[in-house]
């Protein structure tokens, strides 16, 4: 095969990576929205996390969602929640392995919260990549005022 046609075949490293934001995503135990987010620094997952309960808590899914039976809108009272969103997940699992996520890029399902964009600008996160849109516009002003590369997903055809 030839190198040209090759290049053709292979994915992008953006599509790549957001391909496995699909399976990542599966692990999800939230009733209302899978996510999924994948850090990557140098071309290489440094950890992904998805949405939940917190390690050794009961999920959403076996005692019900506080949300849903609040009625509370996407985007409004994050802490009305007993899950914990994917970037967060994902950052306190390189965290908890010693692996520096400074200057790396994180791909998520959806755009982030206010909450999760505040954690990715400490954390040295200089890349977003997303598909799906959340409803808040104060993430989106912070993480450009931080100077982070927000980047809506568009797959390369």
């Amino acid at each position: 095969m030839s190198q040209s046609i090759m290049q053709d075949v292979r994915p992008s490293w953006d599509d790549y990576f957001m391909s496995i934001l699909d399976t990542v995503k599966e692990r999800s135990t939230c009733v209302r929205r899978k996510v999924g987010a994948v850090i990557v620094k140098d071309k290489r997952i440094i950890a992904t996390g998805y949405n939940g309960a917190p390690s050794g808590l009961k999920h959403c899914y076996e005692i019900g969602c506080l949300r849903e039976k609040l009625n509370i809108p996407s985007g409004q009272n994050h802490e009305l929640c007993r899950g914990i969103h994917a970037e967060q997940n994902a950052i306190i699992q390189a965290a908890m392995y010693g692996v520096s996520i400074n200057e790396a890029t994180i791909y998520v399902t959806c755009s982030p919260c206010v909450q999760c964009a505040k954690m990715i600008i400490n954390a040295g996160i200089k890349r977003v990549v997303y598909c799906g849109e959340y409803p808040d516009k104060l993430s989106e002003e912070l993480l450009n005022e931080a100077g982070i590369n927000l980047q809506k997903y568009t797959k390369n055809e």
